[in-house]
């Protein structure tokens, strides 16, 4: 974990892990009783998983879901305890390795019963089963649970402590979350006329996490919404964004009409305009579709990007605010002098969604963990 530190590069990445903390009070008041479960995939949705999770597991989050396994013994190794769900399934021969690490498997195919089933020697092997509802990826489709459930007695190690879906309209469309819910409650009957218990059901992500109590039960699985984001436009919630971006200002100049900017010169002056240039690029994670639409606050203006975004520089129009100097703070995300960017207002810039936005951040860039 690194603290602020001079000796940086300006660009970097500061982690309010108080924003952490606050959103996860956020999510348990939504979910009125339920239990959460930290979703810190893909690094913490680009935020560091080791000091997120930490922050999360003293302010006592009940789990943990990872996409990978190897993401669930990272954290492990870091000292995580609680439950840690692999949701993605089993990639690779890990079996051995997710029962040593104490992670918690997410099955939905009978081949990975079986291997799992192979290497129990007589114990019983904890998963849960996922079934696909509707979202169309993984999970035991509906029409075939039946069968897979027959299939499944021929592994007795197999037992199924949970059991869960995965809404894809929850952000958009409550009728299709009603059918899917519908589903998952044909499939919980289905699972315990072949006499299994699952004592924790789950299908609410962050949206429905605010959006559809109904989805609730036992668990929600939260993850955009503990970086700061409700998971959808229509949602008003008290989140905190907890990634601040941040740059300097490398280079001032000034172009006069005609001058052009970047490669393929997609910027050209048409009057004497003021540039500044910053150290950050799509290498970094700066998505190169913001080119000419995005913003960056330098003094709390909102100032253009203009011209091609390069692998390791952009240019910024700061024509309208005087005084603009090299060293000068220019923020790509969070806020400054009471003006504020997010990951919305950058992923509406570049056409894309808040997710890409913080998972694209790249790993040149420093993480800095800031409390308070």
């Amino acid at each position: 974990m690194r603290s602020a530190d001079a000796s940086l590069r300006p660009t970097r990445a500061e982690v309010l892990l108080d924003a952490i903390g606050h959103n996860l009070r956020v999510v348990r008041a939504a979910a009125k009783g339920c239990k959460v479960l930290a979703v810190v995939k893909a690094d913490a949705y680009g935020h560091g998983v080791v000091p997120v999770a930490q922050r999360l597991q003293a302010e006592g989050v009940d789990g943990f879901g990872v996409a990978l396994a190897e993401e669930g013994i990272e954290l492990r190794e870091a000292g995580i305890d609680r439950a840690i769900l692999v949701l993605n399934g089993i990639s690779g021969g890990a079996h051995r390795d997710i029962i040593a690490a104490g992670l918690t498997p997410v099955l939905y195919e009978l081949s990975e019963a079986s291997a799992f089933d192979a290497v129990s020697a007589g114990r019983p092997i904890d998963v849960h089963l996922k079934v696909d509802t509707g979202m169309g990826r993984l999970g035991v489709p509906l029409g075939e649970l039946d069968e897979f459930l027959r299939e499944l007695r021929r592994f007795p190690s197999i037992r199924i402590v949970g059991l869960m879906t995965h809404l894809s309209t929850a952000d958009t469309d409550p009728d299709y979350v009603a059918e899917q819910i519908a589903g998952f409650a044909h499939a919980q009957g289905l699972v315990r006329r072949f006499g299994h218990e699952p004592a924790v059901l789950h299908a609410a992500n962050s949206a429905a996490c605010f959006r559809h109590p109904e989805t609730h039960f036992d668990w929600v699985r939260a993850g955009i919404a503990l970086y700061g984001y409700p998971g959808s436009s229509a949602i008003d919630a008290p989140l905190r964004p907890a990634m601040r971006w941040r740059t300097e200002v490398l280079r001032v100049r000034t172009l006069e009409a005609g001058d052009s900017v970047g490669y393929g010169r997609s910027f050209r002056a048409t009057s004497t305009t003021r540039l500044a240039t910053i150290p950050v690029g799509y290498g970094d994670g700066l998505l190169r579709s913001a080119s000419n639409r995005g913003h960056v606050l330098v003094r709390g203006a909102r100032c253009p990007i203009v011209g091609n975004i390069a692998m390791d520089l952009t240019t910024v129009d700061v024509s309208g605010v005087p005084g603009v100097a090299i060293g000068d703070e220019a923020l790509l995300l969070g806020e400054q002098d009471g003006a504020v960017l997010d990951a919305r207002d950058l992923a509406k810039a570049a056409g894309t969604i808040p997710y890409e936005v913080l998972t694209n951040v790249s790993r040149r860039v420093p993480r800095v963990y800031l409390n308070g």
